[in-house]
Protein backbone atom coordinates (compact mmCIF):
# COMPACT_ATOMS: atom_id res chain seq x y z
CA UNK A 1 0.00 0.00 0.00
CA UNK A 2 1.75 3.39 -1.07
CA UNK A 3 1.92 6.10 0.83
CA UNK A 4 -0.72 8.28 -0.64
CA UNK A 5 -3.08 6.01 0.50
CA UNK A 6 -2.49 6.50 4.31
CA UNK A 7 -2.66 9.79 4.08
CA UNK A 8 -6.32 9.80 5.28
CA UNK A 9 -6.21 6.62 7.81
CA UNK A 10 -6.62 8.26 11.23
CA UNK A 11 -3.45 8.03 13.18
CA UNK A 12 -4.11 6.92 17.13
CA UNK A 13 -1.52 7.33 19.96
CA UNK A 14 -1.71 4.49 22.19
CA UNK A 15 -0.23 5.18 25.82
CA UNK A 16 2.79 2.75 26.75
CA UNK A 17 2.80 0.13 29.12
CA UNK A 18 6.21 0.27 31.67
CA UNK A 19 8.54 -2.82 32.55
CA UNK A 20 10.77 -0.42 34.39
CA UNK A 21 14.80 -0.77 35.09
CA UNK A 22 15.41 -4.11 36.67
CA UNK A 23 19.36 -4.78 37.33
CA UNK A 24 18.80 -8.58 37.02
CA UNK A 25 16.42 -8.98 34.45
CA UNK A 26 18.35 -10.80 31.75
CA UNK A 27 16.82 -8.50 28.50
CA UNK A 28 17.47 -5.08 28.61
CA UNK A 29 19.41 -5.24 32.05
CA UNK A 30 18.98 -2.10 33.73
CA UNK A 31 17.23 -0.33 31.02
CA UNK A 32 13.13 0.76 31.41
CA UNK A 33 11.02 -1.02 28.38
CA UNK A 34 8.05 1.05 27.32
CA UNK A 35 5.77 -1.86 24.68
CA UNK A 36 2.14 -2.09 23.79
CA UNK A 37 0.05 -5.11 23.73
CA UNK A 38 -0.27 -6.24 19.83
CA UNK A 39 -3.98 -6.79 20.16
CA UNK A 40 -4.98 -3.28 20.62
CA UNK A 41 -2.82 -2.15 17.99
CA UNK A 42 -4.36 -4.73 15.93
CA UNK A 43 -8.14 -3.72 16.96
CA UNK A 44 -7.57 -0.07 15.97
CA UNK A 45 -5.84 -1.57 12.62
CA UNK A 46 -9.10 -3.42 12.00
CA UNK A 47 -10.76 -0.04 11.61
CA UNK A 48 -8.22 1.16 9.37
CA UNK A 49 -6.10 3.34 11.77
CA UNK A 50 -2.45 3.73 12.31
CA UNK A 51 -1.77 3.33 15.77
CA UNK A 52 1.38 4.66 17.48
CA UNK A 53 2.67 4.00 20.54
CA UNK A 54 3.88 6.95 22.70
CA UNK A 55 6.74 6.74 25.02
CA UNK A 56 6.81 8.78 28.30
CA UNK A 57 9.45 11.99 27.02
CA UNK A 58 10.67 11.99 31.08
CA UNK A 59 13.08 9.97 32.44
CA UNK A 60 16.64 10.11 33.61
CA UNK A 61 17.81 9.64 29.53
CA UNK A 62 15.74 12.65 28.62
CA UNK A 63 17.16 14.50 25.92
CA UNK A 64 14.96 17.04 24.24
CA UNK A 65 12.20 19.07 24.84
CA UNK A 66 9.32 16.84 23.05
CA UNK A 67 6.47 17.32 25.25
CA UNK A 68 3.22 15.01 25.38
CA UNK A 69 1.08 18.13 23.71
CA UNK A 70 3.44 18.01 20.90
CA UNK A 71 1.90 14.45 20.73
CA UNK A 72 -1.48 15.34 21.06
CA UNK A 73 -1.13 18.08 18.43
CA UNK A 74 0.17 15.68 15.58
CA UNK A 75 -2.31 12.35 16.16
CA UNK A 76 -5.97 12.95 15.78
CA UNK A 77 -6.95 10.68 19.09
CA UNK A 78 -5.72 8.31 22.07
CA UNK A 79 -6.66 4.97 23.48
CA UNK A 80 -5.69 4.56 26.90
CA UNK A 81 -5.13 0.25 27.24
CA UNK A 82 -4.78 -1.55 30.30
CA UNK A 83 -2.32 -3.11 32.34
CA UNK A 84 -0.99 -2.62 35.81
CA UNK A 85 -2.68 -1.49 38.69
CA UNK A 86 -3.54 2.39 39.50
CA UNK A 87 -1.37 3.75 42.69
CA UNK A 88 -3.83 4.93 45.38
CA UNK A 89 -1.57 7.91 45.75
CA UNK A 90 -3.20 9.38 42.80
CA UNK A 91 -6.94 9.54 43.86
CA UNK A 92 -5.41 10.31 47.71
CA UNK A 93 -5.56 7.30 48.96
CA UNK A 94 -3.06 4.85 50.88
CA UNK A 95 -2.35 0.91 49.21
CA UNK A 96 -4.36 -1.12 51.61
CA UNK A 97 -1.86 -4.05 50.75
CA UNK A 98 1.73 -3.66 48.86
CA UNK A 99 0.76 -5.16 45.77
CA UNK A 100 -1.92 -2.96 45.22
CA UNK A 101 0.12 -0.04 45.12
CA UNK A 102 0.51 0.54 41.40
CA UNK A 103 2.66 2.39 39.08
CA UNK A 104 2.63 6.01 40.38
CA UNK A 105 5.62 6.65 36.83
CA UNK A 106 2.48 5.40 34.65
CA UNK A 107 0.27 7.11 36.29
CA UNK A 108 1.76 10.91 36.24
CA UNK A 109 2.39 10.02 32.56
CA UNK A 110 -1.05 9.12 31.45
CA UNK A 111 -2.49 11.74 33.24
CA UNK A 112 -0.82 14.23 31.53
CA UNK A 113 -1.17 12.25 28.30
CA UNK A 114 -4.98 12.30 29.03
CA UNK A 115 -5.02 15.73 30.06
CA UNK A 116 -2.92 16.51 27.13
CA UNK A 117 -5.46 15.00 24.38
CA UNK A 118 -8.32 16.68 26.48
CA UNK A 119 -6.89 19.89 26.05
CA UNK A 120 -6.41 19.23 22.11
CA UNK A 121 -9.68 18.37 21.74
CA UNK A 122 -8.61 14.78 20.44
CA UNK A 123 -11.16 12.14 21.43
CA UNK A 124 -10.12 9.68 24.38
CA UNK A 125 -10.78 5.86 25.14
CA UNK A 126 -10.19 4.39 27.75
CA UNK A 127 -9.85 0.01 27.88
CA UNK A 128 -9.41 -1.47 31.41
CA UNK A 129 -6.74 0.40 33.61
CA UNK A 130 -7.72 3.13 31.20
CA UNK A 131 -11.23 3.63 32.37
CA UNK A 132 -9.81 3.61 35.83
CA UNK A 133 -7.15 6.06 34.83
CA UNK A 134 -9.44 8.66 33.30
CA UNK A 135 -11.91 8.38 36.15
CA UNK A 136 -8.86 9.13 38.45
CA UNK A 137 -7.88 11.87 36.26
CA UNK A 138 -11.36 14.03 36.56
CA UNK A 139 -11.48 13.25 39.92
CA UNK A 140 -12.55 10.06 40.76
CA UNK A 141 -11.52 7.11 43.35
CA UNK A 142 -11.35 3.67 42.91
CA UNK A 143 -11.88 0.43 44.80
CA UNK A 144 -8.21 -1.08 45.26
CA UNK A 145 -9.58 -4.52 45.36
CA UNK A 146 -13.19 -5.42 44.66
CA UNK A 147 -13.23 -8.54 46.42
CA UNK A 148 -11.62 -7.24 49.61
CA UNK A 149 -13.98 -3.97 49.61
CA UNK A 150 -17.07 -5.47 47.97
CA UNK A 151 -17.98 -8.67 49.05
CA UNK A 152 -20.28 -10.55 47.32
CA UNK A 153 -18.87 -9.31 43.80
CA UNK A 154 -18.58 -11.18 40.94
CA UNK A 155 -15.26 -12.63 40.06
CA UNK A 156 -14.13 -9.83 37.89
CA UNK A 157 -10.90 -11.24 37.58
CA UNK A 158 -9.47 -14.87 37.46
CA UNK A 159 -5.80 -15.22 36.67
CA UNK A 160 -6.74 -19.12 35.31
CA UNK A 161 -8.99 -18.18 33.27
CA UNK A 162 -7.77 -14.82 32.36
CA UNK A 163 -9.35 -13.51 29.09
CA UNK A 164 -11.62 -16.13 28.85
CA UNK A 165 -13.55 -14.62 32.52
CA UNK A 166 -16.79 -13.45 31.52
CA UNK A 167 -19.83 -11.85 32.95
CA UNK A 168 -22.55 -10.21 31.69
CA UNK A 169 -23.27 -6.07 31.29
CA UNK A 170 -26.13 -4.32 30.90
CA UNK A 171 -26.46 -0.77 29.10
CA UNK A 172 -27.84 2.24 30.60
CA UNK A 173 -30.82 3.45 28.54
CA UNK A 174 -30.56 6.95 27.05
CA UNK A 175 -26.70 6.64 27.03
CA UNK A 176 -24.78 7.23 23.79
CA UNK A 177 -23.52 3.55 24.32
CA UNK A 178 -27.13 1.96 24.39
CA UNK A 179 -28.10 3.75 20.94
CA UNK A 180 -24.44 1.36 19.36
CA UNK A 181 -26.81 -1.49 20.45
CA UNK A 182 -29.60 -0.46 20.53
CA UNK A 183 -31.24 -4.01 19.61
CA UNK A 184 -29.86 -5.51 23.33
CA UNK A 185 -29.77 -4.68 26.74
CA UNK A 186 -27.02 -6.58 27.71
CA UNK A 187 -23.86 -8.27 26.30
CA UNK A 188 -21.44 -10.73 27.95
CA UNK A 189 -18.03 -9.42 27.87
CA UNK A 190 -14.61 -10.22 29.56
CA UNK A 191 -13.32 -9.33 32.30
CA UNK A 192 -9.70 -9.12 33.82
CA UNK A 193 -9.36 -6.57 36.32
CA UNK A 194 -9.23 -7.15 39.98
CA UNK A 195 -9.64 -2.54 40.66
CA UNK A 196 -12.72 -0.63 40.26
CA UNK A 197 -14.46 2.46 40.34
CA UNK A 198 -15.41 3.37 43.89
CA UNK A 199 -16.42 7.37 43.50
CA UNK A 200 -17.43 8.47 39.66
CA UNK A 201 -15.75 11.11 38.53
CA UNK A 202 -17.40 14.80 38.14
CA UNK A 203 -19.02 15.11 35.15
CA UNK A 204 -19.17 11.55 33.72
CA UNK A 205 -21.94 9.24 33.39
CA UNK A 206 -22.77 5.87 33.33
CA UNK A 207 -23.16 3.87 30.45
CA UNK A 208 -23.22 0.16 31.55
CA UNK A 209 -22.64 -1.77 34.44
CA UNK A 210 -22.65 -5.49 35.74
CA UNK A 211 -26.43 -6.54 36.68
CA UNK A 212 -24.77 -8.95 39.03
CA UNK A 213 -23.12 -6.29 41.58
CA UNK A 214 -23.36 -3.41 40.52
CA UNK A 215 -19.87 -2.56 39.06
CA UNK A 216 -19.44 0.18 36.76
CA UNK A 217 -18.41 -1.15 33.45
CA UNK A 218 -18.62 2.10 30.89
CA UNK A 219 -18.13 5.73 31.30
CA UNK A 220 -18.38 8.87 29.34
CA UNK A 221 -17.59 12.33 29.93
CA UNK A 222 -20.25 15.14 29.43
CA UNK A 223 -17.70 17.77 28.52
CA UNK A 224 -17.37 19.17 25.01
CA UNK A 225 -15.46 16.34 23.59
CA UNK A 226 -14.92 12.93 23.14
CA UNK A 227 -13.91 10.84 25.97
CA UNK A 228 -15.40 7.30 26.49
CA UNK A 229 -14.10 3.94 28.27
CA UNK A 230 -15.01 0.75 28.81
CA UNK A 231 -13.45 -1.85 31.82
CA UNK A 232 -13.62 -4.54 29.60
CA UNK A 233 -10.92 -5.81 26.98
CA UNK A 234 -12.35 -5.49 23.24
CA UNK A 235 -9.28 -6.39 21.69
CA UNK A 236 -9.60 -9.45 23.52
CA UNK A 237 -12.85 -10.73 21.85
CA UNK A 238 -12.66 -13.10 19.17
CA UNK A 239 -14.89 -11.82 16.73
CA UNK A 240 -16.30 -14.79 15.57
CA UNK A 241 -17.80 -15.35 18.87
CA UNK A 242 -21.23 -14.39 18.75
CA UNK A 243 -21.83 -15.19 22.28
CA UNK A 244 -19.49 -12.10 23.50
CA UNK A 245 -20.19 -7.98 22.75
CA UNK A 246 -19.48 -7.24 19.23
CA UNK A 247 -16.75 -4.02 19.58
CA UNK A 248 -17.33 -3.15 16.29
CA UNK A 249 -19.81 -0.56 16.71
CA UNK A 250 -17.96 0.50 19.87
CA UNK A 251 -14.53 1.03 17.93
CA UNK A 252 -16.19 2.73 15.12
CA UNK A 253 -18.19 5.41 17.04
CA UNK A 254 -14.65 6.08 18.20
CA UNK A 255 -13.55 6.40 14.97
CA UNK A 256 -15.95 8.72 14.10
CA UNK A 257 -15.50 10.92 16.25
CA UNK A 258 -11.79 11.46 15.25
CA UNK A 259 -13.29 12.03 11.86
CA UNK A 260 -15.35 14.51 13.04
CA UNK A 261 -12.46 16.45 14.56
CA UNK A 262 -10.25 16.09 11.74
CA UNK A 263 -12.94 17.38 9.29
CA UNK A 264 -15.31 19.63 10.83
CA UNK A 265 -17.13 19.76 8.20
CA UNK A 266 -18.51 16.14 9.01
CA UNK A 267 -20.25 17.32 12.09
CA UNK A 268 -23.02 18.49 9.93
CA UNK A 269 -23.37 14.77 8.95
CA UNK A 270 -23.49 13.35 12.16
Amino acid sequence: MGSDSNLGRPKIGISACFFHADPVRPIFTGKTLQYIEQSVAHWLMGGGALPVMIPSPEGPTQRSDVSLADYAQWLDGLVLMGGSDVWPGSYGEEPLKPQWSGDRIRDEYEIALAKAFVAAGKPVLGVCRGLQLLNVAFGGTLLQDIPTQKPGALTHRDAALYDQNFHQIAFWPGTRLSSLYADQQEARVNSVHHQGIKDLAPDFIVEATAPADGMIEAVRWTGPSFVAAVQWHPEFHDPKDASVLNDDALLQDYLAAVARKRDPAQLEQA
